[in-house]
């Protein structure tokens, strides 16, 4: 927003502009900021110092939806000639200037259009200026010049191995050929003299046709392509091909041709790619294992067990369908051997408080947190010590309740995770009741996780909390 009393105050005291063209310069400065909306620019009033020497920012608008060029504001900041000679010239000239390069006040590169300002007798009392950055083009072009002297540089010491100075190329891993444009060989690097012997047992010497040698490469010296890339077999080896033709005005109108020995590389992917296909099966066997023996669980109960023995086949039958959930989530995620806890977490407890509705309460869970990728190793036993804090919850907290809420937190500090399980419950606590489950959790977190394991009352209910690094022993 422009400040009149600013400009009216600049003005006065650092220009020789008079009232009426004070008021002039005030009139204009009031659209300037829609004209900076609209050009997408930086837009700003300069006036004439009362010794013409220099000019005086008077006013400014930038635009409010792109980031500004300035950091600060500069009203009432010199323009100086060396750095914005448009501005100058425009004031003492009347001429206007287009497209033109200047230096800001926080030394940025800009390219700036001027035009002046008339007074109501015609002479020039500002110049109404437009600036846009060019920053970034200038960064782009002095780039791209270093770029074209670097190749120029390199296609010299490349060219230099014709002239028996061979610099770089004898030091570069990958098989070099420097081929004319009819394949015939004008050099190769000892890489591509032990790659061609090792392909077919032969020698390619200058002046030979390659393609006698290497027919495959036929289509890559033919295609017009100034730069290619490809992967290609030759033989029973897998290549990276690329080829850089040189610019016509150069000593030769040839190309370069590297190779690049990609076999080791590829059949150690297509390994991994079997071993992890082999770790999706177990994964999977393991899986399936684990709900049978779940399934034989259920018909054993349904078939009937002693009452007092129905809690312990339900908790053992739980513990069994956590570490089955490790599973599931492997087999549904690319990776192989990292789990998303978070997730994990979530389909633990909507199965535990689904069982348990069933039951008769009705339980409600809640899951706060993001994202937590662990070793598959680890989800294990993380799974099993959520699966005994979420139980510990149905079990206790809401004994004589027809309703009850858990929720699982989820943070992460740096390299430590942190869990809490919290229920607003009647407040169980351990010490007053020992519990298997949590003895479980106790042990899991320090031998398992090396972490830490505590559980308190809290205002409303109780919470489990665990600490654990990110990384850590199992």
């Amino acid at each position: 927003m422009v400040e009149i009393t600013s400009i009216e105050s600049i003005c006065h005291l650092q220009t020789n502009l008079s009232q009426e063209d004070v008021k002039k310069i005030l009139e204009i400065s009031q659209s300037i900021q829609l004209t900076a909306d609209l050009s997408k620019a930086n837009i700003f009033i300069d006036c004439l110092t009362t010794n013409e020497e220099h000019a005086i920012v008077v006013a400014e608008a930038a635009p409010t939806d792109i980031d500004p060029i300035y950091e600060n504001p500069v009203v009432g900041k010199r323009a100086y000639e060396a750095f914005e000679p448009a501005v100058l010239y425009c004031l003492r000239t009347g001429n206007s200037m287009t497209s033109n390069r200047a230096i800001t006040q926080e030394s940025k590169q800009v390219e700036q259009s001027v035009v002046p300002i008339h007074g109501h007798k015609g002479n020039i009392i500002g110049a109404l200026i437009m600036e846009k950055d060019i920053s970034n083009q200038f960064k782009e072009q002095a780039e791209l010049k270093a770029l074209s002297q670097a190749t120029e540089s390199l296609s010299g010491v490349l060219m230099g191995v014709s002239d028996n100075h061979p610099i770089i190329p004898e030091l570069i891993e990958e098989a070099l050929f420097f081929v004319e444009s009819n394949g015939k060989l004008i050099y190769s690097n000892p890489a591509a003299i032990n790659l061609l012997h090792g392909l077919t047992g032969a020698k390619c010497n200058n002046g030979e046709d390659i393609l006698e040698h290497l027919p495959c490469l036929d289509e890559i010296i033919m295609k017009p392509d100034v730069l290619l890339v490809r992967e290609m077999k030759v033989f029973d080896k897998t290549f990276k091909v690329k080829k850089i033709h040189l610019p016509k005005k150069e000593k030769y109108n040839g190309m370069f041709i590297i190779l690049r020995d990609l076999t080791e590389l590829r059949e150690k992917e297509q390994e991994l790619i079997m071993k992890s296909v082999a770790i999706q099966e177990i994964h999977h066997r393991v899986k399936n294992n684990l709900q049978t023996v779940a399934s034989l669980l259920r018909l054993q109960m349904r078939r009937g067990v002693p009452e007092e023995s129905k809690v312990y086949f339900l908790e053992s039958l739980n513990r069994i369908l956590s570490i089955a959930s490790v599973y599931e989530v492997i087999l549904s995620n690319r990776s192989i051997d990292r789990v998303d806890i978070y997730e994990l977490t979530e389909k633990i407890g909507n199965m535990l408080v689904h069982t348990e509705s069933k039951e008769g309460t009705q339980i409600r869970i809640y899951y706060e947190g993001s994202e937590l990728i662990i070793e598959s190793k680890r989800a294990v036993s993380v799974a099993l010590i959520i699966n005994e804090l979420i139980q510990n919850c149905i079990n206790h907290a809401f004994k004589g309740r027809r309703t009850g809420v858990i929720e699982v937190i989820f943070e992460q500090y740096d390299d430590l995770i942190i869990v809490k399980v919290n229920d607003n419950g009647i407040g169980y606590t351990p010490k007053s009741k020992p519990s298997l489950g949590l003895d479980i959790v106790n042990m899991m977190v320090e031998h398992d996780l090396a972490g830490e394991f505590e559980f308190k009352k809290i205002d409303k209910g109780s919470q489990a909390k665990i600490i654990f690094p990110l990384e850590g022993r199992v």
